[in-house]
């Protein structure tokens, strides 16, 4: 889950209902290599089962990820994994809303200067996923606030001299540029914006699509899958968890309208644009109203994580645990792209998956026991706004104060022989010169995160671990090319097959890359596991700070 824009409230966007069976990938055709490794061909074999058209692309809530739960939790039995989910089993049930964009009963109205102007549904804009209200509407003033950014801290303020009680922000994404990565990322968050605009009074929230987004992540893209379920948390009281109720309505217009939304008092969206690039941005009021309307199917749903352990053999350390976790869901079925409607999700993050698996594999079968415990977890409705991984870090099926750390995996861009990879979050605590031992041990080189403006270290599952004040890392692949540029071959997979149907089995996964990566995964993990003392947050470090008095050691 990262490169593609953040599209912060509105973009929680909604999968695909079919009548009819989607349409299929042309056949892959079959290949193997007798000279590949043992534990390079249980990779593959892994993923070419788990990206297998079979799945259908493995969306949360469906029978293809049920299938893809099934598997991998069977593929732990037989590493030799005791089950650490719920009653005795390998499952952990992580309850949710399902809502569907309908395609009736949505609008967008200017009303300004006596005169009102309707933005047409899915070209235009597209109303987000309300989980609390079927049918929602609001007519209220409008004031634009920016990026929705409030960091005192850094003397930035995007409310300053406006007010949004009982109005509709309208704003960008992101975090400013001055901002040092971890603030950046911090701020950058969905969830960050919508608990600053709640505290202020907002009523609804509209977030305009740049023309560098559009031409990042074209909009017809997002708007040829409008219909995608969008899924939250579900209480006991059969409520979603962290939905803002009082933000009624959200929404997110295309580039290619923004003028009609921000133009007003010799201001334009161009020049908006450019006053984002060069931090500039200003708030004031919009004149006239916004009439904003959604219409969303809401039915509760239920998926799975699948968890399993590695018992310690210290007797006082093994009761603490070290999280592994990798996303087992993708994004299922959606509109086709040369015929093709399912969304594989081979390297996002069948992959990952699969590389978790024979770390797994690795450390069950060391000659001695790790001291602490390992939990190995595939989580569910990753896409869906890290969902099982907070479903986890929120209701551990281990004593909450004993998860000392978390390894994270998600969508290895192996595409081309690579020298290194990226540990993404390293910085931030006594992790890291485990994780340089280890590399050092396997002969891989660490390479900084080369899009750090990507705020990725807030956007895989990590972050909800971050949350709960867990010490993390997130490992990427690499960029250095053993016989090429792979930075170049890594782009190109971002632009053109991430969240695609061509990030199938058709790629050029380097097979013996994710095998070495296992391997460094393994490493890591047993260091953590033998070292004396538990990691902990750097002095001073933003996240520790932040969250940090969240993670009670066990007594």
């Amino acid at each position: 889950m990262r490169r593609i824009a953040l599209l912060s409230l509105a973009l929680a966007l909604a999968a695909c209902q079919r009548a009819a069976p989607p349409a299929a990938q042309a056949p892959v055709k079959e290949t193997y290599d007798a000279t590949a490794s043992a534990d390079a061909r249980r990779i593959e074999a892994d993923v070419r089962f788990l990206a297998d058209d079979l799945l259908e692309g493995r969306e949360a809530g469906t029978r293809g990820y049920d299938l893809a739960s099934l598997y991998v939790a069977q593929r732990l039995r037989a590493i030799g994994l005791a089950p650490a989910g719920e009653d005795g089993g390998y499952f952990q049930r992580v309850p949710m809303l399902r809502g569907v964009t309908q395609v009736e009963g949505n609008g967008f109205t200017i009303v300004r200067d006596g005169a009102e102007r309707a933005l047409p549904f899915r070209d235009a804009f597209l109303p987000g996923i309300n989980f609390n209200e079927p049918k929602a509407s609001v007519e209220a003033p409008a004031v634009f606030v920016g990026q929705g950014v409030y960091a005192p801290e850094l003397g930035h303020d995007d409310f300053a001299g406006v007010d949004v009680k009982g109005r509709i922000a309208v704003m960008f994404n992101g975090a400013p540029a001055r901002f040092d990565n971890d603030r950046r990322a911090f701020h950058s968050s969905r969830r960050t914006k919508a608990e600053e605009l709640v505290r202020r009074g907002a009523i609804g929230v509209v977030v305009v699509q740049t023309d560098d987004e559009e031409k990042q992540s074209p909009w017809t893209r997002s708007a040829g899958n409008w219909n995608r379920p969008g899924m939250r948390l579900r209480g006991e009281d059969g409520k979603g968890i962290d939905t803002w109720p009082k933000l009624r309505v959200t929404a997110t217009v295309s580039a290619a309208s923004a003028d009609a939304v921000l133009s007003a008092g010799g201001r334009t969206a161009k020049q908006l644009f450019q006053d984002l690039r060069d931090v500039k941005l200003r708030a004031f009021d919009l004149p006239g109203t916004l009439r904003l309307a959604s219409h969303t199917a809401i039915t509760p749903v239920d998926s799975r994580n699948v968890v399993a352990r590695l018992a310690g053999s210290d007797p006082a350390l093994k009761h603490e645990n070290i999280v592994f976790s990798a996303h087992l869901d993708h994004v299922g079925v959606g509109a086709p792209v040369d015929g093709d409607a399912i969304y594989n999700g081979a390297l996002d993050n069948a992959l990952g998956i699969a590389v978790m698996l024979e770390a797994a594999n690795r450390l069950a079968h060391d000659a001695t026991a790790p001291k602490r415990s390992v939990l190995f977890v595939a989580v569910t409705a990753e896409e869906k706004g890290l969902l099982g991984a907070e479903w986890f870090a929120r209701h551990p099926t281990v004593p909450a104060g004993s998860l000392v750390a978390n390894v994270n995996m998600d969508m290895p861009i192996l595409l081309a022989p690579t020298s290194d990879v990226v540990p993404i979050g390293l910085e931030h605590s006594t992790l890291q010169p485990l994780v340089q031992q280890a590399a050092k041990e396997i002969g891989v080189s660490l390479s900084p995160d080369p899009s750090p403006e990507e705020v990725v270290f807030v956007r895989s599952d990590q972050y909800a671990f971050i949350r709960a004040g867990v010490p993390a890392v997130y490992l990427d692949g690499g960029y250095t090319g053993v016989d090429g540029d792979a930075k170049a071959i890594q782009d190109a997979f971002l632009r053109e097959r991430y969240h695609q149907p061509g990030d199938d089995l058709s790629q050029p996964i380097q097979w013996s890359d994710a095998a070495r990566l296992a391997k460094l995964n393994a490493r890591i993990g047993r260091l953590i596991a033998d070292a004396p003392q538990r990691p902990a947050w750097n002095a001073g470090d933003f996240f520790g700070e932040k969250f940090g008095s969240k993670a009670a050691p066990t007594p």
